[in-house]
């Protein structure tokens, strides 16, 4: 009984902020492979939530937050008119990754995804800054090797703040999980290359699933007024 008056109690949440039990509500997905529906946590944060919540995966392979925009990805997310654009870049804005999409953590990086803030908004969107997840590196001994996305997830972290903008601090979780995993778990969770070996950057469908739901349950966290929207069937 408590959970059916719970339940409705949510409902009534929901239906004061987003207009209405029925109303949909469609949330963006910008980012890289790691965020994708082929290698990232994509599936995995669709499934977390109901038939009322559309989830638009944007995200690119090989995309910077310099390439995506240059690129032409940009546009269509803010054309969505989505009520959350959650926007995760990194993994490409390092060094060695060229100059059509390398960032500085400390400067462009910064910039861009200021821009993406301000222009999301701009739409009516509510921008979600989101750090990349770790790279599964692991040194002989099994202990987790920082990689080089430290400095942008701190970026990310600083802008969010000053901002003011929702912040999913999916590099804090990753470790945590990666850490806590050790090498061979980590495995587990990651995709195979072409040359059979372990992906240690990609996700397979186990942490596709995972870490698609960690990244979700963290959103919730932060946006309670999405409770009702959670699927039955999440555990």
């Amino acid at each position: 009984m408590w959970r059916k008056k719970l339940a409705v109690l949510w409902l009534a949440v929901a239906s004061a902020c987003f207009g209405g039990q029925d109303r949909r509500v469609k949330i963006v997905l910008v980012g890289d492979s790691t965020v994708n529906d082929e290698g990232g946590w994509g599936p995995g944060f669709r499934a977390f939530f109901d038939p009322h919540v559309e989830v638009v995966n944007l995200a690119r392979n090989g995309t910077s937050s310099k390439s995506f925009r240059d690129r032409g990805m940009w546009n269509p997310a803010l054309a969505a008119k989505p009520e959350y654009i959650l926007i995760q870049f990194g993994h490409n804005d390092v060094p060695g990754k060229g100059p059509d999409r390398e960032t500085d953590a400390t400067t462009t990086y910064r910039q861009n995804l200021k821009r993406y803030v301000a222009e999301a908004r701009s739409v009516g969107a509510i921008p979600v800054l989101v750090t990349s997840i770790v790279r599964r590196e692991f040194t002989p001994e099994g202990r987790f090797q920082p990689d080089s996305l430290v400095p942008y997830a701190a970026a990310v972290r600083q802008v969010a703040t000053e901002e003011g903008v929702l912040l999913l601090d999916l590099y804090s979780l990753t470790l945590a999980q990666a850490e806590r995993l050790g090498p061979a778990g980590c495995e587990e969770i990651g995709a195979i290359a072409k040359d059979g070996k372990p992906d240690h950057t990609h996700l397979g469908p186990k942490g596709r699933q995972e870490i698609g739901v960690m990244a979700a349950r963290e959103l919730v966290r932060l946006e309670p007024k999405l409770k009702p929207y959670v699927t039955s069937t999440e555990p």
